[in-house]
């Protein structure tokens, strides 16, 4: 079995909260996931405890475009594989955006507002000829290294897992699942939220059979299976509050206090200290699933009833 590094990019100086994952291969290394721009130097100092640099960096593969998981991509794309800058693969439907990101920031600004620089750092567009853009199950195939894309929405209309050898690294689709008591979170943000297409790909991810699970949030897990038991128990319970609680059309507010004490009190049940709780609110805070949810239920359930 390859090698797999787990390489903690210490998000805002707190551990185990974003990884990206490294493979060494003959002419440098693989990463998924580049992390945000705010997390750079948590990446060079992760690559150099594997006796690496950024330029040794040849290919990064990212899951999905959102900023925890892509925003230093346009900078790998400058500033590694040997000052040819790294070859970026993405989901066809987030290509345009690492093309020109301005609608990402700008729609992320509304929302961080004088926290993104602090957050996120720089976000810069990934040159076209750096770009490669797979589809749906095509093989990528890196000095040996073979890795499957699967196009999985429900987080994301523009997500990928990956599939390599008996891991799968699963971006946000697999969950929130950091170290400690067995706990995993469903993160929810709009706009693209979607339970159906989220089961759907939990389904075809677990088709494959991979032993291990290797969410950006966070670590490689070698119970695949219970893994995605948890998923699913975590998406069943995420519905059943939705039909609880979203049915009066409530205010987002009263969404997001609902659902803050609701997680919390889950977190409780399940064996989590305040401590282990607090790096799941950095990971994927209660706030963003709240919107995602209302604006779900809206697009969808009250327009099928």
């Amino acid at each position: 079995m390859t090698d797999i590094h787990t390489l903690d990019l210490n998000f805002v100086g707190i551990p185990h909260v974003i990884a990206s994952y490294l493979i060494k291969h003959s002419q440098g290394a693989v990463i998924i996931e580049s992390g945000p721009g705010s997390t750079i130097e948590g990446l060079r100092a992760a690559l150099a405890a594997h006796d690496l640099t950024v330029p040794d960096v040849t290919d990064v593969l990212l899951t999905h475009i959102h900023l925890d998981h892509a925003g230093a991509a346009g900078w790998l794309a400058r500033h590694a594989n040997h000052g040819q800058g790294a070859r970026i693969y993405v989901h066809p439907n987030g290509a345009p955006h690492l093309l020109n990101p301005e609608k990402l920031i700008n729609s992320a600004t509304r929302i961080y507002g004088d926290m993104m620089d602090t957050l996120w750092g720089e976000f810069l567009a990934v040159p076209e000829d750096r770009l490669i853009v797979p589809q749906d199950q095509q093989e990528i195939v890196l000095d040996g290294l073979r890795f499957c894309p699967l196009d999985t929405p429900g987080h994301a209309e523009h997500h990928f897992a990956y599939l390599f050898e008996a891991t799968c690294f699963t971006g946000d689709v697999g969950g929130v699942r950091l170290p400690g008591p067995a706990h995993l979170r469903v993160p929810m943000p709009p706009p693209e939220f979607h339970l159906e297409k989220w089961r759907a790909s939990v389904d075809k991810l677990q088709a494959t059979g991979c032993r291990r699970v290797a969410p950006t949030h966070f670590g490689i897990y070698e119970d695949a299976e219970r893994h995605w038991e948890m998923l699913q128990r975590g998406l069943d319970e995420v519905d059943a509050f939705m039909q609880e609680v979203l049915p009066s059309d409530p205010a987002v507010e009263v969404i997001n206090d609902r659902f803050t004490e609701w997680t919390a009190d889950r977190s409780k049940q399940q064996g989590l200290t305040e401590d282990e709780f607090a790096p799941y609110e950095a990971a994927n805070p209660s706030w963003m699933s709240a919107t995602g949810m209302q604006r779900y239920w809206r697009k969808y359930r009250v327009s099928e009833a």
